[in-house]
């Protein structure tokens, strides 16, 4: 009997693409497997158009998990695998009863970490492969690849569509930027992003700024930086949308946000600017053609998603990054 497996992983959007080498690995190595992911609606059609797998349930945030449970229930797993480890997964879990595995988080070292700059981690390996504990009983290992994402004609369709209207990227080469991140920590300063994208610009490139609805007005703002040679895309895309635009790109510059994780899965290259987070935590790029920018602070790392305020209110970690080093990691990044 072929297994019927369950991989839950509810957010953030960048964690739900580290599935994707477990995904991989599991199709390989059980090719009549039915293979289910759970995750937020939002994030759904990031794997709707993967032939790994066999059905996506994208959950609506604030519906019931008692009928997402009973209808869980029903299917009658396998194996049932938590790859989030949260306080709603575990609620699932009880509603959804039987066995389930999970992974590694490693939450005392990463509070040790940030509270004592102790490094305690002797798991050194990032979350993508962490993520193969949960799977222990399948016996699946992981490869050499990076992330993955299937995007389907219409979405890249589309992206080349948005670029053209916007005459940018048809003549020039095109670079990507992503300003935004969800806590203050994690994102470089706007005047920082507005002189690289000037330097960009006079340099011969064209610019593309990635982002959400929530980054509209900043992203509009540095691109308005870059005159007729770059254009906002926030807010016009969905995730799935977004990494076309992103595939098109030469590179993504970005902090450690989804959009790092998106380039990473459509095999864009990728200079990543860290700041309060640090690679221990497991989410530096992963197997990408990538460079990470970070400075050597005692006081990193501070938290462990960001924060709304760098504690010692220098935010040095990416204060101190400065354009012309951007642009010298995009210069030596692989093709």
């Amino acid at each position: 009997m072929p297994p019927n497996i369950l991989l839950v992983r509810f957010s953030a959007m960048g964690d739900t693409l580290l599935m994707t080498p477990l995904i991989r690995a599991l199709r390989v190595r059980h090719p009549e497997a039915k293979l289910t992911v759970l995750t937020r609606e939002a994030y759904a059609p990031l794997f709707e158009h993967n032939p790994r797998i066999t059905a996506v349930i994208g959950w609506r945030q604030g519906s019931s998990l008692a009928a997402l449970g009973g209808r869980l229930r029903t299917e009658r797993f396998s194996h049932q695998l938590d790859l989030h480890g949260s306080l709603r997964s575990y609620a699932l879990r009880l509603r959804v009863g039987g066995r389930w595995t999970s992974y590694p988080k490693h939450r005392a070292a990463r509070t040790a970490l940030i509270r004592t700059k102790r490094n305690l981690y002797r798991d050194r390996r990032p979350v993508a492969e962490r993520y193969f504990d949960a799977a222990r009983e399948l016996d699946v290992v992981p490869d050499a690849g990076s992330l993955e994402l299937f995007l389907p004609r219409a979405t890249l369709e589309a992206a080349e569509r948005f670029l053209a209207q916007r005459g940018i990227g048809t003549r020039r080469q095109l670079i990507a930027v992503a300003p935004g991140a969800s806590r203050f920590t994690k994102r470089w300063p706007p005047h920082h992003w507005i002189a690289l994208v000037r330097r960009l610009v006079d340099s011969g490139n064209d610019v593309i700024v990635v982002g959400g609805a929530a980054e509209l007005e900043l992203a509009e703002e540095i691109a308005a930086a870059g005159g007729a040679a770059a254009a906002s895309s926030a807010g016009s895309f969905d995730p799935a949308g977004t990494a076309a635009l992103l595939k098109r790109a030469r590179a993504l510059i970005s902090g450690d946000t989804g959009a790092m994780h998106l380039a990473t899965a459509v095999g864009t290259p990728v200079a990543a600017l860290f700041g309060p987070t640090v690679e221990a935590f497991g989410f530096f790029p992963y197997h990408a053609k990538a460079t990470v920018l970070q400075r050597d602070l005692a006081c990193r790392p501070c938290s462990a998603q960001g924060s709304a305020a760098c504690p010692l209110k220098h935010h040095r970690c990416l204060q101190d990054l400065q354009p012309e080093e951007v642009l010298e990691a995009l210069r030596k990044l692989p093709r």
